[in-house]
């Protein structure tokens, strides 16, 4: 497999069907199989994670092209605009693409990705805008918290104290577990506060988002996922 870091933001791959069979997949499998597609894809960027320091963090936007004796694969870290509407695709430091999310879907399948020649306008200067107080408010109530252990989840469900103001799902990503938690507008503050400072005392904040738990990771628990845990695994002591 051949790596070629184009910029800051963008990796080229090159694997032919030879290298994929040597992996131990199947070269139709990669094309019909979302699970081993994407085991085959995070195999390849462990491998640019190691080589060429390619950070893993952020939605991902992939291009595939169907060669005739391997793949061509293009991916470019992106990140999700304040709406969640689009993917932000870096073109430089201080310029982006805007991509609709909706554009994006239905293309994990070996599809190729094609941007349309009008994105291009959308490549005028755009900075980050502090946005209004109620925008604010409502990117700070979600968040993703990582747990290396299972067991770590089981003692945090027996230490919170259930609300209908916060809900939390659960999905392993990569071999880890991530709780996603949510907090309504209505929370105060200082209960927000002392909920999350509760919880990172048995996990860490990242800064993975939202979409690439949805779009990557595998759903465990939905929307009560504590409760859930706490009422099926009693605390060992």
């Amino acid at each position: 497999m051949k790596i070629e870091r184009i910029n800051e933001y963008t990796l080229k791959f090159y694997i032919s069907y030879l290298d994929i069979e040597d992996r131990g997949f199947d070269r139709e499998e990669i094309w019909y199989n979302r699970d081993r597609s994407e085991e085959l894809f995070w195999q390849m960027m462990d491998e640019a994670h190691s080589q060429e320091s390619f950070s893993l963090e952020g939605p991902l936007w992939i291009q595939v092209q169907a060669l005739e004796k391997g793949m061509e694969i293009l991916v470019t870290r992106a990140k999700v605009s304040k709406d969640g509407n689009n993917l932000q695709l870096p073109v430089s430091p201080n310029k982006h693409l805007d991509i609709p999310i909706s554009k994006n879907s239905g293309k994990d399948d070996g599809e190729e990705v094609e941007m349309d020649e009008g994105d291009s306008e959308d490549t005028d200067e755009k900075t980050e805008s502090d946005g209004n107080e109620s925008d604010e408010r409502s990117r700070d109530l979600t968040f993703i918290i990582k747990f290396d252990d299972f067991e770590d989840l089981i003692s945090l469900s027996h230490a919170m104290v259930p609300h209908d103001q916060m809900s939390t799902s659960l999905y392993t990503f990569r071999g880890k577990y991530y709780l996603n938690v949510s907090f309504s507008e209505d929370l105060p503050d200082d209960l927000e506060d002392d909920d999350l400072s509760k919880i990172l005392e048995f996990g860490l904040d990242t800064s993975l988002t939202e979409f690439v738990l949805q779009e990557y990771g595998k759903e465990l628990m939905l929307d009560n996922a504590l409760q859930m845990i706490k009422t099926h695994f009693p605390l060992i002591l």
